[in-house]
């Protein structure tokens, strides 16, 4: 058996550009059971926006009128009551369309998040131990917690927001062409630059999202990584060198947030601008015209309106753009999680051993974590029922490695290994998993008492349970010596030695054991 264990961890790989439509292709098509519901919200959306859409127009009348009026000296009241009580019905329409809409699209965001955390779920518990060997856990955590959440919340606004934006743009276009053609043109020619400048921002911030999402994965992984192990760091004189690579990676993740939000942050001032810039255009190109009698006041009053509605998309447009790249990266990442490749099929077997005898046996078993890299190499051996084996060595010589294979955490490439002359191929791995009891070397004891440590497991174990599980691991006497017994606290264990935490932590898991 030569040098084994598995391989470290790799760093997660460097920030290519993002691939945005392939990671919305995948998400629109995840959402599928929704999409009736996506298609009402999109209706209720069009709809509400149209008849916002309606309402300058019908100032114009208004203004219209008044103008008349007060020229002629007599304002015709009934028509301007008769417009006003239209306006209030389609603004409140369009109010009710827009909860609506708000409320559809939010419910289908957070449950196909919810949906995502449960895939996720399940996706672990099929995912073979290798790739947990080389993935980080505090970035799987990330992706199941921060990337997930990021997607429900931006898709949410982002999708919403998209909607009514497209619809408020082109229709704000065709109203304005209906109302006139020429005001039209110096409206939408003031507001070219805004697209070209909203699209390179768009463009060129796209990158720093995705390194942003990327890096937040690396330091959740380094940070948890490191104070779980932060015993082993202290040992092996690690601080500096910890502290080095958490500077590196919080400089990137520093880097990347800031351009990412600094460049989303330009939108608003620069929209609010060209918005300004086209009320500007309007009030000289429309006095000019009512002074030469080609349009009334109320084209002006109209017009000032729909700059406010063609402008405003184009903010709104650039803020959802922002948040469906965030929903890009997060979902790239999340899908990226979900599309690995899981433990291989169980073959369709029974076999089951009963009342176990403890006969094991390793034959010619040839075994590589990497293809192509044995680290075992025809390795046979046989342990008779009652014996009791230590296996020592060095760190890398394989100890793990041999568990892992026994439990099937891993499969051999070639070779067997027999528990009472039935291959462990031939059961299903919870059924391999149910032939054995694991202590780990590192010990879980929770704030609380020891008795609800012990108890944890079992919540309706008696007291004489209790005794006998402390009795079995050679505990009893060691908490009948603590100032308040089984009710001492353990909120600070640092007074206990590694034996002793591990043997409340045996203790604790002796109802497993029991069945052994």
């Amino acid at each position: 058996m030569r040098h084994g264990g598995p391989p470290g961890r790799s760093e997660a790989p460097a920030e290519k550009p993002r691939a945005f439509g392939e990671a919305w292709k995948k998400l629109l098509s995840y959402m599928g059971g929704y999409r009736i519901a996506v298609w009402i919200a999109i209706m209720f959306a069009f709809v509400g926006t149209v008849f916002i859409l309606i309402g300058p127009n019908k100032l114009r009348d208004i203004t219209d009128l008044i103008s008349a009026g007060l020229i002629s000296g007599n304002v015709d009241m009934a028509a301007v009551w008769e417009i006003g009580y239209f306006l209030i019905a389609i603004y409140a329409a369009s109010a009710v369309l827009s909860f609506l809409q708000n409320y559809i699209l939010a419910t289908v965001s957070q449950r196909t998040a919810s949906r995502l955390r449960t895939d996720i779920s399940k996706k672990i518990n099929r995912l073979p131990l290798s790739y947990f060997d080389r993935s980080s856990k505090g970035d799987i955590l990330s992706r199941a917690t921060n990337d997930v959440d990021t997607l429900g919340q931006s898709m949410n606004q982002s999708v919403g927001t998209l909607i009514t934006s497209v619809t408020m743009l082109l229709g704000s276009l065709v109203m304005m062409a209906y109302t006139n053609a020429v005001m039209m043109v110096v409206t939408v020619l003031s507001c070219v630059a805004g697209f070209a400048l909203m699209f390179f921002i768009v463009n060129l911030s796209q990158k720093h999202f995705g390194t942003q999402q990327e890096y937040l994965g690396k330091m959740n992984g380094h940070v948890a990584e490191i104070y779980s192990s932060h015993d082993v760091v202290k040992v092996y004189n690690g601080q500096k060198e910890a502290a080095k690579r958490f500077d590196s990676i919080n400089e990137g993740l520093a880097g990347s947030a800031f351009m990412s939000q600094f460049l989303s942050g330009l939108m608003m001032p620069l929209m609010n601008f060209i918005g300004n810039f086209g009320y500007v255009m309007v009030c000289i190109v429309g006095a000019t015209m009512v002074i030469s009698g080609q349009i009334t006041i109320g084209v002006i009053v109209a017009f000032m309106i729909y700059v406010r509605l063609f402008t405003q998309p184009l903010s709104q447009l650039a803020q959802a753009f922002t948040g469906m790249q965030s929903v890009a990266a997060a979902a790239e990442r999340v899908f990226e999680f979900i599309g690995e490749e899981e433990l291989p099929e169980e073959r369709d077997v029974t076999r089951r051993i009963g009342k176990v005898k403890g006969h094991v046996e390793f034959r010619d078993v040839h075994f590589s974590y990497v293809p192509g890299k044995e680290v075992i190499r025809g390795f046979s051996a046989e342990v008779k029922p009652g014996q009791k084996i230590a296996i020592v060595g060095p760190t890398g010589a394989g100890k793990t490695t041999m568990v892992n294979l026994l439990m099937r955490f891993y499969e051999t490439d070639r070779g067997d290994i027999l528990i009472d002359g039935v291959s462990i191929k031939d059961m299903k791995r919870s059924d391999v998993h149910d032939l054995f009891c694991m202590v780990l070397q590192d010990t879980w004891i929770f704030e609380g008492t020891v008795r609800e440590n012990i108890v944890y497991s079992k919540k309706d174990a008696t007291e004489d349970e209790i005794i006998r599980a402390c009795t079995a691991v050679g505990v009893d006497h060691f908490i009948r010596t603590l100032p308040d017994g089984y009710d001492t606290m353990l909120d600070n264990t640092s007074s206990l030695s590694v034996g002793q935490r591990q043997q409340i932590t045996i203790a604790g898991r002796w109802w497993r054991m029991l069945p052994c």
